[in-house]
């Protein structure tokens, strides 16, 4: 039963949100808002509704370690695997304004939210001062989309639907529709995975950062591949990019701001999985930068590293024989591999630049 309920909460969560991003993408247009400030904020933060839902829940619950855990698992999972998958299907295209602006912002709000954390608490003024960069972030997309020339919202980002979309009471319906689905699928979903943490003997913030994070993304991997198949690869990049920023600013925000008392940090998450969110936010810098393009074998050592992350977490919550031995081995060889492998690439970048 708990695994059922499991699976219909995750199913409510990927329709609720596809409801809610179908229903506020056709009344932001109908209002008058620019078709690229739409694609850039509610498409893109639209996807990152079921971890918002999932977060708070866990917030208002006491389950901080799950609220925690989904936020930072969902952000290495985004980059790690669905970049990655991406990557190897298409070898994916990147916008200048992505790297100029998207990224630092991901590494900044990435930096930020390590250095609040340092106290082991997000308490109720640092989730406030999120959310307003956050709102700051979107007023700065609407102002770009003033400026920018109109255009046409890519269908991956703004799916069609039947014409009772074009009214306002079926936008409305479309969006409470969505909401409510949303509510009740991470109500089920995370006291679903508290039981699942419970019988497996291993903590909720492993399920949060597992389970959970990979469950509350689907609707990131379903419109990254499908826009990489369709030749759609700038939205790829973009919709992992715009739901990252949406996960450290609105969700981690809004969760310390219900929690009343803040969000306590676990040591672990402090210690391992917050300094490797920050180190994938910063890994991203430079792969962006080599020629505008994530290459296959790119996109395959991000996913070869999302695998050997959730290697470790698994490790670590049996309390494995061989978890020394790996993380000997990912520190003192994979890691700096790949480290000077990055750094050779964007030399050679630089060089050819340079003659050209």
């Amino acid at each position: 039963m708990t695994l059922i309920l499991f699976l219909a909460g995750l199913a409510l969560l990927i329709v609720g949100a596809d409801l809610l991003v179908r229903g506020a993408a056709r009344l932001s247009l109908s209002l008058g808002i620019a078709p690229l400030v739409v694609g850039l904020t509610v498409v893109a933060f639209g996807t990152s509704a079921p971890e918002l839902a999932v977060s708070v829940k866990g917030a208002l619950d006491g389950q901080t370690d799950i609220a925690l855990g989904n936020v930072v698992g969902s952000n290495i999972f985004n980059v790690l695997f669905i970049l990655g998958v991406s990557a190897l299907l298409a070898p994916l295209v990147v916008d200048r304004q992505l790297i100029r602006q998207e990224v630092p912002i991901m590494i900044g709000l990435s930096l930020l939210v390590g250095w609040m954390a340092w106290d082991l608490r997000l308490s109720f003024p640092e989730g406030a001062l999120l959310v307003a960069l956050i709102a700051g972030y979107t007023l700065l997309l609407y102002l770009q989309g003033k400026r920018a020339p109109a255009a046409e919202v890519a269908d991956e980002m703004l799916p069609t639907g039947p014409g009772w979309l074009s009214s306002l009471p079926g936008q409305l319906m479309l969006i409470l529709v969505g909401l409510a689905m949303l509510v009740l699928g991470s109500g089920w979903l995370v006291d679903s995975a508290i039981v699942f943490a419970t019988a497996l003997g291993v903590s909720e913030l492993v399920i949060g950062l597992t389970i959970v994070a990979a469950g509350t993304s689907l609707p990131e991997v379903a419109t990254s591949i499908i826009a990489a198949l369709r030749g759609e690869r700038e939205i790829a990049v973009g919709n992992v990019l715009g739901s990252n920023i949406f996960n450290l600013g609105a969700v981690l925000g809004i969760s310390a701001m219900v929690s009343g008392t803040g969000l306590t940090v676990p040591p672990a998450l402090l210690a391992f999985d917050l300094p490797v969110m920050i180190a994938v936010a910063v890994a991203v810098l430079p792969v962006l930068f080599t020629g505008h393009l994530i290459a296959r074998w790119e996109g395959a050592v991000f996913l070869a590293y999302y695998l050997a992350y959730t290697t470790y977490l698994v490790l670590y919550a049996q309390d494995h024989d061989a978890l020394d031995e790996f993380s000997l081995v990912m520190r003192t060889v994979v890691i700096p591999l790949t480290a000077i492998t990055l750094v050779v690439v964007v030399a050679r970048e630089f060089r050819h630049r340079r003659r050209a």
